[in-house]
């Protein structure tokens, strides 16, 4: 009669096991609970590429076709603060086109901005999409822009569902989170290799053919157009430009101290560990005498 459970029980033992590694473990606080969602229009307004998206009450669709693209920028600029967007990506073909939610200050310091990327790097047939996490730190107008890429392929299908994307960016840390989990932290190592200076939030869609999917592997094909990107869920609070002087930066924290919990660390070293498919740390082909935050 034993026997006649075996079966049973090793399907027990090995259906949990295959299952594992699938989703993050808890990461035990939800920042995303702590921000008021606001419509597209009480916090953003059309950058470029007015006839490429559609507002509704909560949220906006853009899209590329051969034609344009199109963006939208923050109403205000922030000096700190947690940028959340909730963000449905367009299925199949997309290869050489970028979908993104990021800060930057490039209108206000043209040549010699700071930028904080996600951007979803459209993919071919069949595979997953990539979603790089990257920050500028005063781009210097002679080529020599250091990005500072981390890549992650998603342990669910981002063109299924609505999934939330943020930015946590204080005076001490920038963390990037994927429906509230952890999943990269960059900390302020310098004034040099860190962004001080104001930046506004924004959201685009565009063809970045010669070097989005495999390096430039794969184009943009307009035959699939057109590539649509859907926003709504807006979130941005924090100290503006116009906040004085005390004003205490957000965080995405349990403690005061703004730390994250040691719940909220397993959980980002998890994703670092199954998911993470490109950290410029450890790229030997990259010279880090010009990112001195790698040598620790």
């Amino acid at each position: 009669m034993a026997s006649q459970f075996l079966p049973l029980l090793f399907l027990f033992i090995i259906v949990p096991l295959a299952n594992a590694g699938q989703y993050p473990p808890s990461p035990g606080f939800y920042p995303s609970t702590r921000f008021r969602s606001m419509s597209f229009y009480q916090g953003y307004r059309n950058l470029w590429g007015p006839g490429h998206q559609s507002v509704d009450n909560n949220g906006i669709t853009i899209w590329l076709d051969r034609n344009s693209g199109s963006g939208f920028k923050s109403v205000k600029p922030f000096r700190s603060g947690y940028f959340g967007a909730s963000i449905k990506l367009q299925p199949g073909y997309t290869a050489g086109v970028i979908t993104a939610f990021y800060l930057s200050n490039n209108e206000a310091h043209p040549g010699f901005h700071d930028e904080v990327d996600i951007e979803f790097l459209g993919t071919t047939f069949g595979k997953p999409y990539t979603l790089q996490t990257n920050v500028y730190v005063r781009g210097s107008g002679d080529g020599r822009i250091i990005g500072r890429e981390m890549k992650f392929h998603l342990w669910f299908d981002p063109t299924q569902n609505f999934h939330h994307y943020a930015i946590l960016w204080s005076p001490k840390e920038i963390i990037f989170f994927v429906d509230d989990v952890p999943i990269r932290r960059y900390p302020r190592k310098s004034v040099a290799t860190f962004p001080l200076r104001p930046m506004w939030a924004y959201g685009s869609i565009w063809d970045a053919s010669s070097w989005a999917t495999e390096d430039g592997k794969y184009k943009a094909d307009y035959r699939y157009q057109p590539f649509v990107g859907k926003f709504t869920n807006f979130k941005a609070s924090g100290c503006t430009s116009y906040a004085p002087a005390w004003c205490r930066p957000v965080s995405a924290s349990p403690y005061r101290s703004g730390l994250l919990s040691g719940q909220q660390l397993r959980a980002m070293r998890w994703v670092q560990s199954h998911y993470m498919v490109y950290d410029y740390c450890k790229d030997y082909k990259r010279d880090h005498s010009l990112t001195p935050e790698c040598w620790l």
